[in-house]
C-alpha cells in the first residue's frame, strides 16, 4: 500500500530479524478457519472509497437493530431507555478526553466520579467495597475466581449450570492458561443442581448467577453458609443490573464476591460493547481485589479530596505481587452508569425494576396462551425461558423475517440438546402492542 511508510525491503529486513518467512507467519495463532481466503464478498481491490462506503452500508442495512423493531433479546445484554442527559454529560470534554486514573495526581473530578460509582455499586450489591470498574461482567467473573484462588490458596472453582456461557468460557480460558481447575456443571434450565456435592478441600469457590441465564430467581443464603463451612467463597454473578432494584442483593445472601455487568444502566447495546464490569467484595478481602480503589480523604487545609487508595496492578507494583494484569477500567462507561443511576435515584431505580418485572409477567401470560408454548420458570425478574414445540433457532429466524426479535435460542449459547428452549426478555421499552405482535407472530410461526 503506497501510503505505508515502509518499503518491501524494509518489511523483508524486519521479517528476517524476527525469523519468519512472511507476514502470514505472524498470525500463526489465528485458526485457519478464521482467516479470509480472499476479498470480502461484494468488495474488490479496484473499488474507490465511495463505492466501498456504499457496499458496506448495504451490508449493514441487512442487520435488524434492536431499536428498530419489537425486541425481546436478553441473555446478558438488555435494551433499556437511556435518558438524553447521560449522553450529553459523558460527551463533555472534561469527561470524554480524560483517561483512567493511572497516577495519584489524576484530576479530582475523575477520582470523585469513580468514588461515587464505587459507592453506588456497593449499595446495589449489598457489599462492603467495590472497585473502580472492570472491563465487563465476563472478565469480572474470571477475576473473581482468580481472587478466590488467592484468598483460599486453593485451585478449583465450581461453576453453576445456570452461569452464562460467556462468563463460563472466559473463566475456563483463564484456567487453562493460568493453571487452575474448573468443575463446570451441566446446563440447568429447570434448576435442581447439587453444587455442594462438588465442593471439597481443594475448592476455592462456587460461582452462581442470579437471576441465572435461564431467568430463574434464587435465594443463595443456604449455599453461602454451606460454602463458608467448607472454607470456599461464594461468588454471585449478576448480568442484569436493573434486577438489583427489586431482588435481595447478593451481599445479604452471604456472597463473598459479586461480579456483575453494568451495561443496563447508561450504556446502550452498541452491537456488543463497550460495557462495564462491576466488582464488589467483603471488606476483609479488599487487599486481594483486582483493579483500583478510589478513596475519600481530607487535605492539609481540611478540605474533602479524593485519592487513588489501592492500586494493585502490575503497572504500579511488582508483577509477582499484582492481583491482576488488567490494564484499564471502563471509565466512561462507569460514568454513564453513575449518571443514569443518579438521575433515577433510589425510588426511581426501584420503580424501574418493578416496571421491568411487570412487563415480563405480562409477556409471559401472552406467550403462555399460544398453543404449544410452555413457560419453564417458576419465578423470574424480567427474563424467562419458554419451551417450544420446534427448534427455537428456526423460530427466531422466522420471527425476524416478520420484524420481531423474539429472543435468544438456548442452543446458540449451549450448543445442541436444548434446541426447543428460547430465552425471552422484556424491559420498560416494550409496549403492549410489541407483546401482542410477538405473540401473534409466534402463533403463526408455530
Amino acid at each position: 500500500m503506497r501510503y505505508l511508510p515502509l518499503t518491501e525491503a524494509d518489511r523483508r529486513s524486519m521479517l528476517e530479524a524476527i525469523g519468519v518467512p512472511s507476514v502470514d507467519e505472524l498470525f500463526r495463532d489465528v485458526p485457519e478457519a478464521a482467516r479470509l481466503s480472499g476479498p470480502i464478498k461484494g468488495l474488490s481491490n479496484h473499488m474507490g472509497e465511495l463505492e466501498v462506503d456504499r457496499a458496506l452500508s448495504a451490508m449493514a442495512g441487512k442487520n435488524l437493530p434492536a431499536g428498530s423493531v419489537p425486541s425481546f433479546l436478553g441473555a446478558g445484554a438488555y435494551r433499556h431507555h437511556i435518558p438524553a442527559t447521560v449522553d450529553h454529560l459523558v460527551q463533555r470534554g472534561e469527561f470524554l478526553t480524560a483517561y483512567t486514573p493511572y497516577q495519584p495526581e489524576v484530576s479530582q473530578g475523575t477520582l470523585q466520579v469513580l468514588f461515587e460509582f464505587q459507592t453506588q455499586v456497593s449499595l446495589l450489591t449489598g457489599m462492603d467495597v467495590a472497585n473502580a470498574s472492570m472491563y465487563d461482567g465476563a472478565t469480572a467473573c474470571a477475576e473473581a475466581v482468580m481472587m478466590a484462588n488467592r484468598v483460599t490458596r486453593r485451585k478449583k472453582a465450581v461453576l453453576s449450570g445456570g452461569l452464562h456461557p460467556h462468563y463460563r468460557d472466559t473463566t475456563t480460558t483463564d484456567a487453562r492458561f493460568i493453571g487452575f481447575e474448573t468443575v463446570v456443571m451441566l446446563p440447568a434450565p429447570t434448576g435442581g443442581e447439587d453444587l455442594l456435592a462438588e465442593v471439597d478441600g481443594d475448592t476455592s469457590c462456587v460461582v452462581v448467577q442470579n437471576p441465572d441465564v435461564f431467568g430463574h430467581v434464587r435465594d443463595y443464603t443456604e449455599l453461602g453458609r454451606a460454602c463458608q463451612a467448607k472454607g470456599a467463597l461464594l461468588i454471585v454473578v449478576v448480568t442484569e443490573a436493573v434486577s438489583l432494584g427489586l431482588l435481595t442483593p447478593p451481599g445479604e445472601m452471604g456472597a463473598d464476591i459479586v461480579a456483575a455487568e453494568g451495561q443496563s444502566l447508561g450504556n446502550a447495546l452498541n452491537f456488543g460493547g463497550p460495557y462495564v464490569g462491576l466488582f464488589a467484595v467483603k471488606e476483609k478481602l479488599v487487599r486481594q481485589m483486582p483493579g483500583r480503589l478510589c478513596g475519600q480523604t481530607v487535605d492539609a487545609d481540611g478540605r474533602r479530596g479524593f485519592v487513588l487508595t489501592l492500586s494493585t496492578r502490575e503497572q504500579h507494583i511488582r508483577r509477582e505481587k499484582a492481583t491482576s494484569n488488567i490494564c484499564t477500567n471502563s471509565g466512561l462507561c462507569a460514568l454513564a452508569f453513575s449518571i443514569h443511576l443518579s438521575l433515577l435515584g433510589e425510588e426511581g431505580f426501584t420503580r424501574l425494576a418493578e416496571i421491568n418485572h411487570a412487563k415480563a409477567v405480562q409477556l409471559a401470560d401472552k406467550l403462555a396462551a399460544v398453543t404449544g408454548v410452555e413457560i419453564v420458570n417458576g419465578s423470574f425478574f424480567n427474563e424467562f425461558t419458554v419451551k417450544l414445540p420446534k427448534p427455537a433457532a428456526e423460530v427466531v429466524e422466522a420471527l425476524a423475517q416478520r420484524g420481531i426479535l423474539g429472543g435468544v435460542p438456548v442452543s446458540r449459547l449451549f450448543g445442541g440438546g436444548l434446541d426447543d428452549l428460547l430465552i425471552v426478555a422484556a424491559t420498560e421499552t416494550n409496549t403492549e402492542s410489541d407483546m401482542d405482535a410477538f405473540a401473534t407472530a409466534l402463533a403463526e410461526v408455530l
